[in-house]
Parts: structure tokens; sequence; C-alpha cells
């Protein structure tokens, strides 16, 4: 047998079936997230030196599973699987409309899930160059993103800010509105899902991440959004002790629409 081929398939065997624990709070996998083209798609990552195997389960939702990866050299890396069972292809449909990156004709649900995820390395992509606090997008094929791993140097994955309130709200928060700001108006997207889920709390800092629905602000629905966005973070941080307001936060962040 070719060396090549041998390794690959050793590769593979490894990928799909060791897996290391690093406590008992690891999540089990699930299943029902590796159909054939997904486990094809990582098996193609795994041969091109983007994972080695993969570990326990960061996240669990309904249209996608976020997954620790590890790579050749020991390297912690974030494996975001989206499932195409169970997607929301409506609202996947409703954030790909008008924005001019994409052009989607098609009801084929596996073609529309491959754009969302194209989308959201895009964005990944723009936020990073504009200075915001989000996690490297490293590759993207077909229903798979891999992304930076937030978290500690043994593979505990930094927890939501839901999760894990910051000590210091006000001054998280004002680092969160820093953020903000270059993603409205240097970034030039919307984020449209803004909240405490999606704001990872790293040693004090604000990490924003899932923003596959973000949309440029060319987008009829940006405006709408971003005030969604700014109401549910004054909601949320008011909570916390930390005195502001909507008008405020407008104020800092808005471009003029």
């Amino acid at each position: 047998m070719d060396p090549k081929v041998a390794k690959a398939d050793a590769k593979h065997e490894k990928l799909h079936s060791q897996k290391r624990k690093k406590d008992s709070s690891d999540r089990k996998t699930g299943n029902e997230i590796f159909d054939k083209i997904t486990l094809e798609t990582l098996y193609k990552l795994a041969n091109q030196g983007y994972i080695d195997i993969l570990n326990g389960a960061i996240s669990t939702g309904k249209e996608a599973n976020v997954l620790t990866g590890i790579t050749d050299d020991e390297k912690f890396v974030a494996v975001k699987i989206y499932r195409i069972a169970t997607s929301d292809f409506k609202k996947m449909d409703y954030y790909l409309k008008g924005d001019p990156r994409f052009n989607i004709k098609t009801k084929n649900k596996r073609k529309i899930i491959y754009s969302w995820v194209t989308k959201e390395f895009k964005n990944l992509t723009r936020l990073e160059s504009a200075g915001v606090n989000v996690p490297h997008p490293i590759t993207s094929s077909n229903n798979v993103l891999l992304i930076e791993f937030i978290g500690d140097e043994d593979g505990n994955p930094a927890q939501p800010a839901k999760n894990q309130p910051p000590k210091d709200p006000e001054d998280f928060f004002n680092k969160l509105l820093v953020n903000l700001k270059l993603f409205v108006n240097e970034a030039k997207l919307v984020h449209g899902d803004l909240s405490n889920y999606n704001i990872l709390n790293k040693d004090e800092e604000p990490v924003i991440i899932d923003v596959s629905q973000s949309v440029v602000l060319d987008n009829p629905i940006s405006k709408e959004l971003l005030e969604r966005d700014i109401n549910t973070l004054v909601r949320e941080y008011t909570k916390l002790g930390v005195k502001t307001s909507f008008e405020e936060v407008w104020e800092y962040v808005a471009p003029v629409f």
C-alpha cells in the first residue's frame, strides 16, 4: 500500500474513533451530526493537516455543534459543524437576502448551508481585519468551519458571558462597546443576534462569536437588527448593574444610515 494512503487511512480512523478526554465534564459527540458528506469533509480537512482528532463538544445546538479539534502539533481548534437535517433554512434565507456577496437562487438545503458557512468565514475575516475581537477564521469546507479555539491551554473552552458574568460588568461592557463600534463602523457589519450567549468571557475580555447571520450595512434590515442588538445589550448589562441606555449606546456605536 502507498505510504501516503496508509497514513491518510490511519488519520481517518483516528479522527472517527479516538477521543482525548481531559476530564469527566467532556460531553459526548452526537452521532447524528456525522452524515456521510460531513465525514468526508472532515476526512479531507484531516488530510490537509487542519485537524488530527476530534475531542468533546464545546456547544450543541439545533443548527450546529462546535467540537474541540486537535492538530498534529497538539494545538486546539474549534470545529463548527452545521447540521443539514435540523437547520432553519427560512432564517438563513432571510439573512442571506440583501447581501451583495451572495446571490442565492436555490432551494437546495445543502447549498444554502454551504453558503451560510462561507458567509460566516467571510464575516469573521472582515471583522478580524477591522480589529474586532473574534475567533481567527482558519478555513471552511462544505458545512464545516474551523476557527481559533478560545479557551485555556488545557482545552477548557471560554464560557459565554451569560454563564460566566464578568467580574467588573462596567469595564467589560465598555470593552464590548469598543468592539461593537469597530464591528459596525469599520467592518460595516451588524451582528443581528448579539447577546451574552454570543459573547465569550475570555479572561475578562469579550470575544464576539456566532456571526453567520451578520449582515452588511447596505442590507435593508441592518438598522432594525442593530437596534435589536443594542436593546438586548442594554437590557442584559443594566441587570448586571451597568448604568446605560439605548440612546447612549446608539450615539456611540451607530453609523449614519
